[in-house]
Formats: structure tokens, C-alpha cells, sequence
């Protein structure tokens, strides 16, 4: 869901988000045609898909707060929507010479809030078989076409000059309202800090050792290892940060000690931030607190899979979204998991 670039300051959380991902897919069995979900700050709070055909909240403070006018409105918009992506993917594939298989496309939209310097950052994309299809440029309210199948749909959505101005104000008036309304509903759930439990593993003697924390809230969160106070990379192997089944989540880090006497571990630490969370959680390496048992490792792990991989049957929805990164923009997957 996805991670769009997020100005962590510790002890405060600066920036806030509302995104909303729109995806139709052809060829795939047993899965929904069409989903939509809305997340503020990252989590889920609304959902549809062609299956149930109906928009749900997906945080009791969202059911609580908006009443059922709310829920048939976005419904009708989502159906709307849906013929759309449907009639989109056919379009896609006649433009790409495509026939059958496998096809999904996606659109991403939505803004980011900074709540101290009142900055609103607005985003339009779309996306088509994992890669970009259509990009709305801020700076000049056009869109961009990356590929050149997309040229006639920039062409003749560049010359609606009504509706760019339109959807400008949304991403930049509209949008950065919604986002304060749904903080406000929330604010106890996505405004609380809930500290990891922090583990030191390591499969055999000649394995990196993982400094793995579980249990945390919000996702925005830094982990890394330290030598002699001093940050390093050499030898580090970071994993993503990735959601448990209770809402909370879980990440690891990985260094490779395999060249360094077991003397000289003591000199190592693995720290890990929490956004909102003045204070850091480090953990000194010491051999004596590794847990190198296979069976040990697994009691820690083995249920945070089990706990995702049920969700995961029930569904699992892949969206492909979009990241800046060094000034461009790249594709990636985000896993969301809902209780439907």
C-alpha cells in the first residue's frame, strides 16, 4: 500500500495521506474483476469489489462515523467505475495487439497532507501489466504518456482543459480536506505508537544473524545495525517492512559477520526507530541472546506467517503502485490482506 515517500521526524508525524487504488483484471479465476480500497496514512478503511458489489467500511471508526448515504454513494461510484476499468482493459490490449491472458489495470490517486507546513502533495497514475501507463505531471496539470500506446488517451485527456482544472482542485483542495476528516475519525488508532518485540536470530554459525522486530504501529519505521555507534552498510541486508494479521507490523534486518571474530560482536548493535516514538530500541549483539535453534526460529516465525497466509487464502489482493525514488518513478508490489 504501499509507500510513497513519508518525512519521518521522530517524536511527531508530520505528513498524512489518502490514496485510493482502482484495480480491473482479465484471465484470472476465482478473483474479484474489479476491487477498489481506500487507505488513510496506509491502512484500509473502505472496500469493493465486483463480487460483493457493495462499498464497506474497513475500520470500525469509518462505520461509526459515516452513515449509510455515504456508503451507497461511493457504491454507486465504484460500479460506475467498474465498467470503466472493464471496458479500459480491452482498450489496453487492442492498442497492445493482445488477445487472451492474463491483464490487470490499476490506477492510483490521492494526496499527501504535512500538517506543520500545510504542503499538499496531489498524485494521478495509471497502470497497466506492472508497468506505468499514464502519469499526471503536478507542475503543469498534463498528463504524460510513457508508452506510446498511451499517446491518443494524453492527447485527447490534455485537450479537456474543464476537467484537468477539475481534478487539480480535487488533488489539491478536496482531497487534503478528506484527509484531515479521516485523521480526526482515527486519530486514536492511526495516531498510536505501538513498540516492536525485537529478536536476534540466526540459522546456523555461518548465516548472517537477523535482527528481526515484530508487533509495531504505524509502519513508518527505520531498523539498522551500528559498529561502535556508527551506522554501517557493509555486509547489511534490509528487508521490507511487512503486515502482520492484527494490524500490526513486522520487519528484519540482515549482517553478515561471517569474516568477524565472535570477540568483536559486542561492538555491534541493532537499533530500531519508530516514528512518533522519541526512543530508540537497541539491542547490543551478543551471542549468548542469538537464538540459532532451527525449532526456536521457527516458533518466533511460523505463526506470523500462518496468521498471513490464512488471510492471504481468503484474499489477497496485489496492487502495483508507484514510488519516487532518485527523482523517477518505479514500480513495486504491495500485499493487502482484508477479513471480506
Amino acid at each position: 500500500m504501499i509507500q510513497f515517500l513519508f518525512f519521518l521526524f521522530l517524536g511527531k508525524i508530520f505528513t498524512h495521506s489518502l490514496k485510493y487504488f482502482y484495480t480491473a483484471s482479465s484471465g484470472i479465476k476465482n478473483f474479484p474483476e474489479f476491487v477498489t480500497v481506500g487507505m488513510v496514512d496506509g491502512v484500509p478503511f473502505s472496500y469493493y469489489d465486483s463480487v460483493i458489489r457493495k462499498e464497506i467500511p474497513k475500520q470500525d471508526w469509518m462505520a461509526k462515523n459515516e452513515g449509510p448515504e455515504y456508503w451507497e454513494r461511493n457504491t454507486q461510484k465504484s460500479i460506475g467505475s467498474e465498467q470503466t476499468f472493464k471496458a479500459n482493459i480491452g482498450i489496453a490490449k487492442e492498442r497492445f495487439n493482445q488477445t487472451g491472458g492474463v491483464h490487470v489495470v490499476q490506477k492510483m490517486y490521492g494526496c499527501e497532507w504535512d500538517d506543520e507546513t500545510q504542503k499538499v502533495t496531489g498524485y494521478r497514475q495509471h497502470g497497466y501489466d506492472g508497468e506505468d501507463w499514464l502519469i499526471w505531471s503536478t507542475e503543469s496539470n498534463t498528463w504524460i504518456a510513457p508508452k506510446q500506446q498511451a499517446v491518443l488517451t494524453t492527447n485527447k485527456w490534455n485537450n479537456d482543459r474543464g476537467w484537468l482544472e477539475s481534478n487539480k482542485n480535487y488533488l489539491n483542495q478536496i482531497c487534503p480536506e478528506w484527509v484531515k476528516k479521516y485523521v480526526d475519525y482515527g486519530r486514536s488508532s492511526l495516531m498510536r505508537t505501538v513498540r516492536p518485540s525485537v529478536s536476534l536470530l540466526q540459522k546456523s554459525s555461518s548465516s548472517p544473524i537477523s535482527c528481526f522486530a515484530t508487533g509495531f504501529y504505524p509502519n513508518r519505521a527505520e531498523m539498522f545495525w551500528r559498529k561502535d555507534g556508527e551506522e554501517i552498510h557493509d555486509g547489511v541486508e534490509k528487508g521490507e517492512i511487512v503486515p502482520n494479521n492484527d494490524g500490526t507490523f513486522q520487519m528484519s534486518v540482515h549482517i553478515d559477520l561471517s569474516s568477524v571474530p565472535t570477540g568483536d560482536w559486542n561492538k555491534y548493535e541493532c537499533v530500531f526507530q519508530l516514528s512518533g516514538d522519541k526512543e530508540d530500541v537497541t539491542h547490543r549483539l551478543e551471542k549468548t541472546r542469538i537464538l540459532t535453534n532451527e525449532s526456536n526460529i521457527s516458533i518466533v516465525i511460523i505463526p506470523v506467517v500462518a496468521a498471513v497466509a490464512v488471510l492471504g487464502l481468503i484474499a489477497v489482493i496485489g496492487f502495483i503502485v508507484y514510488k519516487k525514488k532518485n527523482g523517477e518513478l518505479v514500480n513495486f508490489f504491495v500485499f493487502l490482506y482484508f477479513d471480506c
